[in-house]
């Protein structure tokens, strides 16, 4: 036989030994997703795995559709991934071999997820899935948002849909080199966006125009200072940081809103009072659906945090209450940073919104009202529970003002809402648990918890007031709610932090100014001396 014939020999023998070909190897599994109470399509967000570990990612069985494959994995943790597929609210398709699967459907934080186990043999699957809603955010005003996105703008409407997010902020400009302009950025976009909101439809929105600054390198040589985002403004920045002074000013002037990413990144605690921060992070983007993985990251909590630690470093409750303590201190030195969160999906194995900020609005959703009142602190955080609190009947955010050396009583009063049962509702004055309510858990017809809030605290000097809770979840992960922070001034009687805590904040600008002043320019170095003034003035009146 020449060696021409070779490979048509070859072809036989294999349709001769492997009469399905690949294709006829696999079966079609198809399904729909609908809410259990109205049979409505939703769409959603889909895991499907095999026995054997492999992910799959189905696409849309319908032209109308679509799909957007998610495919993360943590470079310092090989166990923190996501693998899922968001869908449009149109059936939904994949091939796999026969064998085991596991598929869990979840759409955002207001239905219960659904897990189920199927067989798959020669024939087609054919799979209907009931999501079961367990509150409906926006029938009592309040609208949710993710304020650290880096999704395109092309996936954006199929992946807010998804997961029922109302509004996004993706970071289309973003630096990572000092004195380098966003708009000629080393990581931006740099396609033409406009000023204005992209509705996806009436309750759901993206505002394109925002910038972060994540300066890792100072004059190409490797020097991490951190991020800081520029929000909803209105032109495409052409300004490098350090100095932070002049962005500021830019962003001032254009409407923005300044956001704190993480709280120990190195240059953070200069940004508070210099750049004067409106956001901090409250659930930022190294809180996960999947395995905590950043135990030792930036700079490390001072001992008076008690930070809860294990042999790697800070645990994942660690990292939240490291996050929580810092807040507080900076709240008791009078900063008054209103709570967001963000999740920087598209970079973190995190779906979008996993972390959210809910805003309250009177009258419907607005976009511009929406961001005003993320401004005014009319908000909760979440990675799971609902809150919902008012102080003598007003909204987080509000201040009230009280005369008088005589203490005055305040009326918590309101209700969690959770998937999960709670642990405990915790009411913090001035960054100490000053309440535990003890947790209740009535069962609701909806199969969610509910646990009311019903206490006086009372206020002798000028205080803030917040409401926080955690899950009492099976799988032990701290997911939690916390109110933004309700001020009371009281004449002649002004906030004290403790000394420990401005202690920290002076010896964070100290070790700055050393690490810095050789190797950033002098007006950089002088914001870090501005701020350690700042400090230095506040602790005349710690406690």
């Amino acid at each position: 036989m020449s060696s021409s014939h070779l490979p048509l020999l070859v072809a036989v023998i294999l349709v001769v030994l492997c009469p399905m070909s690949v294709a006829e190897s696999t079966t079609s599994l198809t399904g729909q997703v609908v809410d259990a109470d109205t049979a409505e399509p939703l769409a959603c967000r889909i895991y499907v795995r095999g026995e054997d570990g492999k992910w799959y990612f189905p696409g849309s069985a319908s032209p109308d559709g679509s799909a957007v494959t998610y495919q993360k994995q943590n470079w310092a943790n090989k166990n923190s991934v996501e693998m899922h597929t968001t869908l449009s609210a149109h059936p939904f398709v994949v091939k796999v071999p026969r064998g085991e699967y596991e598929i869990t459907v979840e759409r955002g934080k207001e239905y219960f997820p659904q897990t189920r186990r199927v067989t798959v043999g020669a024939e087609p699957v054919n799979l209907k899935f009931r999501l079961k809603r367990w509150i409906n955010m926006a029938q009592l005003g309040y609208y949710s948002g993710d304020t650290h996105v880096h999704r395109t703008l092309e996936e954006l409407p199929n992946v807010q849909l998804a997961e029922d997010l109302n509004v996004s902020f993706p970071l289309l400009y973003w630096v990572t080199k000092a004195f380098l302009p966003p708009g000629t950025g080393d990581k931006s976009v740099r396609e033409q966006v406009e000023a204005r909101p992209i509705f996806i439809d009436d309750t759901h929105v993206m505002y394109p125009l925002n910038t972060e600054y994540e300066i890792f390198s100072v004059n190409d040589k490797s020097h991490t200072l951190g991020a800081v985002f520029v929000l909803n403004h209105k032109s495409v920045f052409q300004i490098g940081v350090p100095p932070v002074g002049p962005v500021k000013k830019l962003a001032r002037e254009e409407g923005g809103l300044l956001e704190l990413d993480k709280h120990n990144w190195p240059w953070s605690m200069m940004l508070v009072p210099i750049m004067g921060v409106d956001l901090f992070e409250l659930t930022n983007n190294h809180i996960w659906r999947t395995e905590f993985a950043f135990a030792r990251f930036g700079e490390a909590p001072p001992e008076y945090m008690q930070v809860e630690k294990d042999a790697k470093g800070f645990t994942e409750r660690g990292w939240i209450e490291y996050g929580f303590a810092n807040y507080y201190t900076l709240l008791n030195c009078g900063f008054r940073l209103r709570p967001t969160a963000g999740t920087a999906t598209g970079v973190h194995p995190v779906p979008l919104g996993f972390g959210r900020v809910y805003v309250k609005l009177e009258e419907g959703f607005d976009y511009d009202a929406w961001v005003k009142g993320l401004d005014e602190g009319r908000s909760f955080v979440t990675t799971g529970p609902m809150l919902f609190v008012t102080v003598n009947d007003f909204d987080p955010g509000h201040f009230f003002g009280q005369s008088g050396r005589s203490p005055a009583g305040y009326s918590v009063a309101g209700r969690a809402q959770s998937a999960y049962p709670l642990g405990s509702v915790e009411i913090i004055v001035n960054g100490r648990v000053a309440e535990v309510l003890k947790a209740q858990n009535q069962r609701l017809r909806s199969g969610a918890y509910l646990n009311r809030i019903n206490t006086t605290i009372d206020v002798a000097t000028t205080s803030w007031i917040a409401v926080r809770c955690f899950e009492d979840r099976p799988d032990k992960r701290p997911c939690f709610a916390h109110t933004g922070p309700f001020h009371i001034r009281v004449e002649d009687r002004p906030l004290q932090p403790e000394k420990g805590e401005i202690e920290f904040l002076i010896k964070r600008m100290r070790e700055q100014i050393e690490r810095n002043e050789d190797v950033l320019p002098s007006d950089a170095v002088e914001e870090y001396r501005r701020a350690l003034n700042i400090y230095q003035g506040i602790a005349k009146h710690a406690r």
